[in-house]
């Protein structure tokens, strides 16, 4: 390791040639080692493997030049954990003079050799590997100690003279003449591990990202293992760090292929390694997969991350964890369906013999809360939960009575019998009410608020909101809609009017929209026509302006929102008997929606409303059509039935009771089924529901509650 370099060089014996400058004997000497005579003397605190080292180095060597001496020497002090030392012996050295030595050292031996004669011999004033490899060590250690006192920044500037000297020799990388066990190589690559974590220390994530690059964009010789661990630093530098560092010119060696930003590049790194992991080539590791599928869940790519989850090889995941992480991402990219159809194989005839996978059938009795049409499913999922999660995990029971109480109220609101109704609608407030205990979980207290609205139960309900703001630490969007919408059931459309205006300082621009939306019909409600027309003009400038700069999701809002302020606006002027405004509005609603059944509907209000009940009644056929159970139109089917003919007076009825059958509170049914019976003679029935429509009509909201 110390074998005689080139250029001048001095004996033990002999003093240095400058003073005070040289003092590798003095040195020497401290250190416990005397080059008087050439003999030996070492002091008795080292190590015996330490003394043994030095000891048969000197004597493969018959003298050491300057810096390899203080290398060394530096080198023992860092074994002995006697930084400052270490770093004072180190500082005698002058790597940056000595840096251009080393590189063409460097170049020069790792040159493909030449067949030669036997009087060749090696170019002079060219250092050995060995001494190169012993000055890049003394660089090495002497970052670790700059680190070791804390001085991280220093430490990450010599380290990365480490990298300059070797790069500046190799610029197209390590040849493959370099044998792996070779010194050079050795500390060259602690290095280039060495110094983007010293970076991350002192707080210069752009460096330590430039540093990861450098290790990366060249092929230095790493081993399979070491070069994984470097993409995956990178990978999870560049996806938590905070920081976008654009890739320098020189580094972009893909071209117009390159990542356009940090996420990119984190999931190309995080792509390559599960590919060698999958293919053997390195060791599995869970974390990679982990950070690949959080990149890929903040870019939208779910359907990508079950397909690398369906690649992981067997013995990973079980089948139930597969199953479930797959369900959880067909889930998160909008094919509940497929979701759905996983969480079943969890829960199939094959798993019968397995524990009950807890979380599987908590998803699957979310993914059925979604939909009306699986509500009895998802009852029985989150039944399953109850029944294999006693005495085991609150939380998990708290879930699913909570899933339980909205799979119970989405089944009432289905279901195709009073009694099979209220049912339901017990069974959804008692688990509701079960799951209310928990004080972590503010959104069960909205539900339940939300369930009692739907069944009327107006004083619960506002109680429960309330309670949800309180717990949730102010209230949100949607507490605020909710909130003004009971009050409104209440008939009390200025509190509720004052909600709403405080719910404009408290929310954002889209739901400022909505509850902008809202102001309007309770103003129409107030018998505030002009006030309301004013809102809807606030309302649609607003949507016009912000067309330009809205996100898809936003622009698919705006959209719909738009449309409701337009036909709202038609039913406005209808009212007024305003029909050239009215069908304005109605033809800005269809250019921009055609097929939406409330466009329809509106069409056939406003011929309803000039008495002009055929073209009314295709109108509304139409937006059945569209949706078979809008029940606006349906009711206004029965009306418009009813002033043709007396004939159809049981057609009429059968469509109000459909309409009653999805909508039991839909005051307008209940009384077109009393003037149906008043035209019957049949009085007292009239009466019964005349009162039914009275009374839900005393406690309607402006709006619907879902």
């Amino acid at each position: 390791m110390l074998c005689a370099c080139s250029g001048e060089q001095f004996k033990f014996d002999e003093p240095p040639p400058e003073s005070p400058e040289s003092l590798a004997t003095r040195d020497f000497s401290a250190s416990g080692i005397s080059s008087r005579n050439g003999t030996v003397d070492w002091d008795s605190k080292l190590d015996d493997a330490q003394v043994d080292e030095v000891e048969s180095t000197l004597k493969e060597a018959l003298s050491l030049n300057y810096e390899e001496a203080r290398a060394l020497l530096g080198r023992l002090e860092y074994q002995r954990g006697n930084f400052d030392a270490a770093l004072q012996v180190f500082q005698g050295i002058d790597i940056r003079t000595l840096s251009s030595r080393m590189s063409k050292a460097i170049s020069e031996r790792t040159r493909p050799l030449k067949p030669r004669s036997k009087g060749d011999i090696v170019p002079a004033g060219v250092m050995s590997l060995h001494s190169v490899s012993l000055l890049l060590e003394a660089i090495l250690l002497k970052a670790k100690s700059l680190e070791e006192l804390s001085r991280i920044k220093d430490a990450a500037k010599e380290c990365k003279m480490i990298l300059d000297v070797v790069d500046s020799a190799l610029p197209n990388g390590i040849p493959d003449g370099i044998s792996e066990d070779c010194k050079l190589l050795e500390m060259f690559h602690k290095a280039l591990e060495l110094l983007p974590k010293l970076w991350i220390q002192a707080g210069y994530l752009d460096e330590a990202v430039l540093a990861y690059r450098r290790a990366l964009i060249k092929p230095w010789n790493l081993d399979s293992q070491r070069l994984a661990c470097i993409q995956k630093d990178l990978a999870t530098t560049l996806l938590f760090g905070g920081v976008e560092v654009e890739v320098p010119a020189q580094f972009q060696v893909w071209g117009s292929t390159a990542p356009k930003s940090n996420l990119e590049e984190a999931i190309l790194l995080l792509f390559v390694l599960m590919s060698r992991m999958l293919n053997g080539q390195i060791i599995w590791d869970s974390e990679v997969m982990s950070h690949l599928t959080f990149a890929l869940t903040i870019s939208n790519n779910f359907e990508s991350v079950a397909d690398h989850i369906e690649q992981v090889i067997p013995g990973v995941y079980t089948r139930a964890e597969r199953w479930y992480l797959l369900a959880l991402c067909y889930s998160a990219a909008g094919q509940n369906d497929t979701a759905l159809n996983l969480v079943k194989k969890i829960s199939g005839c094959s798993e019968a013999n397995q524990e009950p996978y807890i979380p599987s059938l908590l998803l699957g009795a979310k993914l059925c809360s979604q939909d009306l049409q699986q509500a009895h499913e998802g009852i029985n999922f989150a039944r399953q939960v109850i029944n294999s999660a006693k005495n085991q995990d609150e939380h998990f029971l708290v879930q699913a009575h909570k899933l339980l109480g909205v799979c119970y109220g989405n089944a009432a609101r289905v279901s195709l019998s009073d009694f099979e109704r209220n049912f339901c609608q017990r069974e959804a407030l008692a688990a509701l009410n079960s799951a209310s205990v928990c004080k972590e979980d503010p959104e069960i207290m909205f539900i339940l608020g939300l369930e009692n609205a739907i069944q009327r139960n107006l004083t619960p309900a506002f109680n429960n909101v309330m309670r949800y703001s309180e717990m949730s630490a102010g209230s949100t969007a949607k507490a605020w809609k909710l909130l003004a919408l009971v009050v409104s059931a209440e008939q009390r459309f200025k509190d509720a009017e004052a909600i709403v205006d405080l719910a404009l300082d408290e929310t954002g621009q889209i739901d400022q929209m909505e509850h902008l939306r809202l102001k309007a019909v309770l103003q129409i409600s107030q018998q505030q026509p002009k006030q309301a027309i004013e809102t809807y003009r606030i309302l649609l400038a607003l949507i016009q302006a912000q067309k330009e700069s809205a996100t898809n999701d936003v622009v698919t809002s705006q959209r719909r929102l738009e449309v409701e302020a337009w036909l709202d606006l038609a039913g406005l002027y209808t009212d007024l008997e305003s029909w050239r405004d009215a069908e304005i509005c109605i033809n800005r609603a269809k250019a921009i929606q055609f097929f939406c059944p409330r466009n329809w509907h509106a069409t056939g209000v406003l011929f309803q409303a000039k008495a002009r009940y055929k073209e009314a009644l295709v109108a509304f056929t139409v937006s059945l059509s569209i949706e078979p159970e809008y029940i606006p139109s349906i009711v206004s089917t029965a009306k418009v039935l009813m002033k043709m003919s007396n004939d159809v007076a049981p057609i009429a009825r059968s469509f109000l009771m459909n309409a009653l059958r999805l909508e039991p509170t839909n005051h307008e049914a209940w009384f077109n089924l009393g003037m149906l019976a008043k035209m019957e003679g049949s009085v007292h029935q009239a009466a019964d529901f005349f009162q039914a429509a009275h009374e839900l009509k005393l406690s309607a909201p402006v709006q619907s509650f879902i």
